[in-house]
C-alpha cells in the first residue's frame, strides 16, 4: 500500500472531493477537511471501501484564523505526517465590491490566501525536512485577470497564482514540488455561494469537477507548476496576455455583473 499521506481542504464537494478520489485511486491515504462533516464522512467510507485506505475527517472552518494552526498541532499530536497539501477551499462572491458585505469579503481573503498560507507555511518545512511531498494548490482562470464585479475573489486567486510560481522556484532544487490548478467554469457549488442561488441568464460551457481534478492531479503527479485545463480556458489565459488590459477589465467586468 502507498505510504502517502494527502490533506485535502475544502473535500466535501466539488473539485476537492473529486481530487480526494484521485488520490485515493493511487493508493494514498487521505485527510478530508471542511466543514461539513456528514458529507465527508460518506466519503471517507466509499473511499475506504473502495480502495482499502486509511481516510482521517477533520470538521473546520478554514475561515477562522485559528483552524491551520488548530488542524496542524491536532495531527501532530496523533503522529500523522502530512505528504501533500492540498489548498482547494474557496469561494467568492458577486456583485460590486463597496455592495458586498465587508465581513463576508474578509472571509474570502481568509479562506482563499490566508488559510492557504498559514497550511503551506505550517507543512512545508516537515516536507522540506524529509525531501518529500508536494502542495497542489487550486486557483483560477480569474487569477489572470482583473475581475470587477468580483474584485476580492479574482484578486485572491492572482495571489495564489503568484504564490504557487514563487514557491515553485524557490523549491526547485528540492524533493518538494508545487502545483497551482487554475480551472475555469465548473460545475460546482461555487456559482450557487458566489450569486445567492439567483441562476445567471446565459452561462458558459462548464468542465465537470471530475475533468478538472483529473487534470489537476496529472499535473501534480508530473510536478507541473501551473496548470489550465480546458482548450476553452487555456485560449482564455492567452487571449489575457494579448489584449489591452481596459478592454479586460470590460469584458470581465460585463461577464460578473448580475443580471
Amino acid at each position: 500500500m502507498n505510504s502517502e499521506l494527502v490533506l485535502v481542504t475544502g473535500a466535501s464537494s466539488g473539485i476537492g472531493l473529486e481530487l480526494a478520489k484521485c488520490f485515493a485511486a493511487d493508493q494514498s491515504n487521505l485527510i478530508l477537511v471542511a466543514r461539513n462533516t456528514a458529507a465527508m464522512e460518506a466519503l471517507a467510507s466509499e473511499l475506504r471501501r473502495e480502495h482499502q485506505i486509511e481516510v482521517h475527517v477533520i470538521t473546520a472552518d478554514l475561515s477562522l484564523p485559528a483552524s491551520p494552526p488548530q488542524i496542524f498541532d491536532e495531527l501532530q499530536s496523533r503522529g500523522i505526517v502530512v505528504d501533500v497539501l492540498v489548498n482547494n477551499a474557496g469561494f467568492g462572491l458577486h456583485g460590486g465590491f463597496a455592495d458586498l458585505p465587508l465581513a463576508r469579503q474578509l472571509e474570502i481573503v481568509q479562506v482563499n490566501v490566508a488559510a492557504l498560507v498559514a497550511l503551506t507555511g505550517l507543512f512545508l518545512p516537515g516536507m522540506l525536512a524529509r525531501e518529500r511531498g508536494g502542495i497542489l494548490n487550486v486557483g483560477s482562470v480569474a487569477g489572470f485577470l482583473p475581475g470587477p464585479n468580483m474584485a476580492v475573489y479574482f484578486a485572491s486567486k492572482a495571489f495564489v497564482l503568484s504564490f504557487s510560481e514563487a514557491l515553485f522556484e524557490e523549491l526547485r532544487v528540492t524533493g518538494v514540488s508545487v502545483t497551482n490548478l487554475c480551472p475555469g467554469a465548473t460545475e460546482t457549488n461555487f456559482s450557487r455561494v458566489a450569486r445567492g442561488d439567483r441562476p445567471r441568464e446565459k452561462s458558459a460551457a462548464k468542465m465537470s469537477a471530475a475533468e478538472v481534478a483529473a487534470a489537476g492531479h496529472r499535473a501534480f503527479r508530473a510536478r507541473q507548476c501551473v496548470n489550465v485545463p480546458g482548450i476553452q480556458n487555456r485560449l482564455l489565459v492567452q487571449l489575457a496576455k494579448m489584449l489591452p488590459r481596459a478592454a479586460i477589465r470590460k469584458a470581465v467586468g460585463r461577464y460578473n455583473k448580475l443580471k
